[in-house]
């Protein structure tokens, strides 16, 4: 009896855990990553102008891509994928590139970059052994610090009901967002599957308060379809010298980002360090799943730091719980419907969830960070990373009079930057205990 309950915990990477028990645990890290997912790309094709039933394809297409990503990342194959429970998106990291690029070059030349930098990433991913001692604990509990500190005002910005909202902070986001935080506290204190699902009874509390407050519009829910398929690039894939470089090193930052994802579920998650597989695993897995995204039309994939955060939050690391969840987001992308019931969501009900699992985040880099004493080098390490890094990061007006591409790489929200800092340093700084 106690090997089958082992097999089947939530608790575990591996084993099969009931459906009726693994399906709404699932369908809880599809609801912290949903906006995510398609804002992106609801940004980027509003800033160049596409057209409306182009764009609801595309929004389609990147919820049936996230899934089939998220199952690449679940279940490895050759080397490729983490065998953690991470889960795929659409990246918000590329907005800036992809305007820029889409505004000067047009679509096809952003498909184009999008393709040749994920196979970049992939090429960067099977090389990460040999680049390994670049990412002692020290490093990736800064990445994991840095993502978690970048997130806190997309978080605050979804408590208040979203960045350029017209009703941006109203008293009634701030209920919503403050009601799902406080629903979520109190699920937190029962036992067993309440605290398991505290995030999605939250988000389902607050959905409920925002219809009974009148702030849902129904009717992108009404004039969807119930079924379409998913359906390839709609338009030519182009290769622009420019535009290939600038995508390539986005996808340098979005390495990065990876690393230090898979390093957070693996610290958050499961309490280890991640090995070499996973994080070699991991980063070709967000290569392919940027491949994969190109050949439909959307923007980059990666994984999400958003449930790096719920797994630090739930400890639910079992692989057949985010399976369910990368199969709704599949399904979701079949059925416009039902990705529609989740786009008209207010974003203050997200964000309620999301002030908590991003902060989780950061805890979670500080667990990693502080499990041995910190040395006096590394105190320097964590000093001037911190320091510059998130500094820069929360002032990147401080780098406007460098290059532009400086800025696009280094002031994006200063995990780069930070990254940056504490690999010189670990290389260059004498380490006295060796």
């Amino acid at each position: 009896m106690k090997e089958e309950n082992k097999k089947g915990s939530i608790y575990e990477l591996d084993g099969f855990v009931p459906l009726k028990k693994a399906l709404p645990l699932g369908i809880q890290h599809i609801l912290a990553m949903f906006l995510g997912n398609i804002s992106p790309l609801l940004i980027v094709c509003g800033m160049i102008g596409m057209d409306g039933a182009l764009k609801t394809i595309l929004i389609q297409n990147a919820m049936f891509v996230a899934g089939i990503a998220t199952l690449i990342q679940l279940y490895p194959f050759w080397k490729i994928g983490s065998g953690l429970p991470i889960v795929m998106g659409t990246s918000s990291g590329f907005i800036g590139t992809a305007k820029a690029i889409g505004s000067l070059f047009g679509y096809g030349a952003l498909m184009g970059a999008s393709l040749i930098g994920g196979i970049f990433e992939m090429v960067l991913g099977y090389f990460i052994k040999p680049l390994r001692r670049l990412f002692p604990p020290v490093v990736t509990s800064l990445v994991i610090i840095s993502i978690g500190l970048s997130l806190l005002p997309v978080g605050i910005n979804y408590f208040g009901g979203g960045s350029g909202a017209a009703d941006f902070g109203s008293i009634n986001h701030l209920m919503i967002g403050t009601f799902v935080i406080i629903v979520i506290l109190i699920a937190k204190q029962f036992k067993g599957f309440i605290n398991n699902a505290s995030i999605l009874i939250g988000i389902v509390a607050g959905y409920i308060l925002a219809i009974a407050l009148n702030m849902v519009d129904f009717t992108q829910l009404k004039e969807a379809s119930w079924f379409a398929l998913p359906v390839f690039m709609p338009v030519a894939f182009e290769f622009n010298i420019q535009a290939i470089i600038a995508m390539g090193i986005m996808f340098i930052a979005t390495t990065v980002e990876t690393i230090g994802d898979v390093s957070g579920v693996a610290n958050g998650g499961l309490d280890r360090e991640a090995t070499d597989a996973e994080l070699q695993g991991g980063v070709m897995a967000d290569g392919l799943g940027s491949v994969l995204g190109c050949i439909f039309g959307v923007l980059p994939n990666t994984s999400f730091s958003q449930n790096v955060g719920l797994v630090a939050v739930t400890k639910v690391v079992n692989r057949f719980v985010i399976c369910t969840g990368a199969i709704f987001l599949i399904m979701c992308g079949f059925c416009p419907k039902l990705s529609a019931l989740f786009s008209i969501m207010p974003q203050s009900v997200l964000g309620g969830a999301a002030v908590i699992m991003f902060s989780m985040i950061l805890v979670s880099g500080i667990q990693s960070l502080t499990r041995k004493p910190l040395t006096e080098r590394d105190g320097l390490i964590v000093a001037l990373a911190i320091g510059l890094g998130v500094g820069i990061g929360n002032v990147p007006s401080v780098l406007a009079q460098l290059p532009a591409w400086v800025g696009n790489i280094f002031a994006q929200n200063g995990i780069i930057m930070t990254f940056v800092i504490a690999t010189i340093m670990n290389l260059i700084l004498p380490n006295k205990q060796q």
